[in-house]
């Protein structure tokens, strides 16, 4: 078994970009989108209201966060920052090693750890 996200986006071509330029993701598939980000899958797609499937309201929160063990915490947070993430909290010390928890441009919380 495996899990696999499907994130809904506004724009899908901006995200893919941001993930590119932040986690380093390579995008592997077509015409649905995936992209792999340390050998992880993550597929993504615009909005499809006939179906229901919407991207996340940034005035109501998430309910869904992502994990992402990184090299570097710091780098990969400051760069998510560079390119208009928003910082929740860190980077800093755990028990886990560094931290760090932000809100991509497109409404996804992620949480980072190296």
């Amino acid at each position: 078994m495996s899990l696999t996200p499907y994130l809904c986006v506004t724009d899908s071509r901006a995200a893919i970009e941001w993930y590119r330029e932040v986690f380093q993701a390579i995008v592997k598939g077509r015409p649905y989108v995936e992209l792999s980000i340390g050998g992880s899958l993550l597929m993504m797609a615009d909005p499809f209201p006939e179906v229901d499937v919407e991207p996340p309201d940034p005035a109501r929160g998430t309910s869904v966060s992502l994990h992402l063990e990184v090299l570097d915490c710091d780098a990969v947070a400051a760069a998510a920052v560079a390119n208009g993430a928003t910082l929740d909290r860190g980077p800093e010390s755990s028990d886990h090693g560094r931290t760090a928890t932000f809100h991509d441009p497109f409404g996804h919380r992620w949480m980072i750890n190296s």
